[in-house]
């Protein structure tokens, strides 16, 4: 094991970064101060908008800043910054990689960047390959490796000279909880083998639970530095799990959202977790009046409950979907969308092999899977965006085969990559979408007036869509796939990367929707939100290979030493089961 350094391994003392925009300025940071202890991983937790990718940059010389000091590996960052760029390992949000390189001539490029000599690189490219599963596919162009794939290449890159301080922003965003648990181990071997400090942002606040240490960051501020059980202890007695007979879990949790004292309300499973206000005790009388059969419990807080009660302001009601005229059949139970042995070929690889599920009006359907399970090209299929090569799938009681466009027209579409016009602004790429969905004249006006209200859109009216903050990039996206008022709604990873405050706000209006009788499809690497959904299927390798309700999946993952299994733990086992299946049946 290597020695652990005495000293800091980053320094930040009152530094302060503004940018300045035309006559605009933002602060991203004010006053910070912290050091980071070394040898250990520490989080860097925040919602959109609060800091972290700018801290992460300054950290490793890439800004400098207006004011302060910041002393990363005992380099003065601002004069020294060549150097503090070639110590520092700084993976960023979206991998840094040459999607046109193979795998290989990325290595090779960072190597050559970050000055690895000659004859220590096969060696270093071997344990890498090793360690992140990736010797196979060397040769492999990076654009066209999976999302976790990517990820672990760009970790790779990032190690390449095994440095003593490695920041990581937001490196699990996008990818399945299988790739993320390979991540965390990776980071983790390193921490232990190689003494390294690592600075970790994420917008998955169970990842927290998974640091030494965490910074608390929001509108540029640090409102806190400690352990996570630090924070979780500020709320110890505000935390409680309800449940209720005779009413769906999704209008549970919309009238406990709204009761009195009720800080947040989030499905967990077959409960909705509460956060309360300070000093206020939860009675069923105040929480659900007129409800019988109502259990009410106390549960031991952690991390996430702490950054909500730390940064939630409470409005009055959810937020809804005021001025949606929803013009759809009343009939319930009624086959919306149907998929039958559905196939799909890119030349000699099968992408999507013999899928088949249904979704009922009114319906949240999940679909779930690994990155590269085939996910994102069944729902492009089911957009009418891609066609099918064999197999029948109908959407509004249309044949996709022969009858695309007629069919999405009855579709909203959020896709999982950020889809909007950036050099236009929001109000203009409104304008657009309404334009493409045929909205004219008074109708228009309605629709983007409705969306800008609606959607909290008034301050960035103006803002080109690229300089907006992640959730309201989504918001955006959001807005832009209801314009005409769809009564299918296909839904491709739409919270991912976004925090918990802004995906709270994007299902309270997602259910909303479904309450209304919008049929939604939708796609999550984050497994808790599969608790939303009414029914799911979990694929692999373009298969199915599992579906059910969430209840029924997590059955399936129950065991004596885990009587109370996670979406994520359910998802894991399956993926796990299928992986042992096709070891043996190679053995065989």
């Amino acid at each position: 094991m290597i020695a652990i350094m005495d000293n800091p391994a980053l320094i930040f003392r009152n530094v302060r970064q503004v940018f300045t925009r035309g006559e605009h300025a933002l602060c991203a940071l004010d006053d910070v101060s912290f050091d980071i202890i070394p040898g250990q991983v520490t989080g860097l937790i925040g919602p959109d908008g609060a800091g972290k990718t700018t801290l992460m940059r300054l950290a490793c010389g890439l800004l400098r800043p207006e004011s302060g000091i910041i002393s990363a590996l005992g380099l003065d960052a601002v004069a020294e910054s060549q150097i503090v760029q070639s110590a520092v390992g700084y993976m960023p949000q979206r991998f840094g990689l040459y999607e046109d390189l193979s795998v290989q001539e990325n290595l090779d490029l960072y190597a050559e960047l970050q000055g690895l000599p000659q004859e220590k690189r096969a060696i270093r490219y071997t344990e890498l390959m090793h360690m992140t599963g990736l010797a196979p596919f060397t040769a492999r162009l990076a654009g066209q490796l999976s999302g976790g794939m990517k990820q672990k290449l760009g970790l790779a890159c990032a190690l390449l000279r095994a440095p003593r301080l490695l920041l990581l922003d937001e490196p699990t965003v996008g990818v399945d909880p299988v790739s993320r648990r390979e991540l965390w181990a990776i980071v983790y071997q390193q921490v232990k083998e190689q003494g390294m400090s690592v600075l970790l942002s994420t917008a998955y606040l169970d990842e927290a639970e998974r640091c030494n240490e965490v910074l608390l960051l929001h509108q540029g501020k640090l409102l806190g530095q400690g352990a996570p059980a630090e924070f979780s202890a500020k709320v110890q007695g505000r935390i409680f799990q309800v449940s209720a007979a005779g009413i769906s879990h999704r209008q549970l949790q919309t009238r406990l959202d709204q009761a009195p004292g009720v800080l947040d309300a989030l499905v967990e499973g077959e409960t909705v977790r509460l956060v309360m206000e300070p000093a206020i005790q939860p009675t069923a009388e105040n929480l659900l009046p007129g409800l019988d059969d109502v259990h009410i419990q106390p549960v031991a807080p952690r991390f996430e409950d702490a950054f909500v009660a730390r940064l939630k302001v409470r409005h009055n009601g959810t937020a809804g979907l005021g001025g949606m005229n929803l013009h759809i059949d009343s009939g319930e139970g009624g086959e919306v969308i149907r998929v039958d042995k559905l196939l799909r070929r890119f030349d000699d690889f099968i992408a999507v092999n013999n899928v088949s599920f249904n979704v009922k009006r009114g319906e949240i359907f999940g679909l779930l899977g690994a990155n590269g399970a085939g996910k994102t090209t069944t729902f492009r299929m089911l957009c009418g965006l891609l066609p099918a090569s064999g197999g029948e799938l109908s959407v509004a009681g249309l044949d996709l085969h022969i009858a695309r466009a007629e069919a999405r027209r009855h579709i909203g579409y959020m896709a999982q990559k950020f889809s909007l016009y950036g050099d236009l602004s929001v109000m203009q790429n409104l304008r657009f979408f309404a334009s493409a969905y045929g909205l004219r004249s008074h109708h228009q006006d309605e629709r983007v007036k409705w969306a800008i209200n609606t959607f909290e859109l008034a301050d960035y009216a103006e803002t080109n869509a690229r300089d907006l903050p992640l959730g309201f990039k989504q918001r955006l996206s959001f807005a832009a796939a209801l314009m005409h008022e769809p009564e299918i709604l296909f839904l491709d990873e739409p919270t991912s990367g976004v925090d918990p405050l802004a995906r709270r706000e994007f299902w309270a209006r997602t259910n909303a929707l479904a309450e209304a009788g919008v049929t939604v499809l939708v796609t999550t690497h984050f497994m808790e939100e599969a608790n939303y959904c009414d029914r799911l299927v979990i694929m692999a390798e373009g298969t199915v290979l599992a579906e059910g309700t969430p209840r029924e999946m997590k059955a399936r993952a129950r065991t004596a030493d885990n009587p109370n299994p996670s979406m994520e733990d359910a998802f894991i086992r399956l993926i796990e089961q299928r992986e042992q299946n096709k070891a043996m049946e190679i053995v065989a």
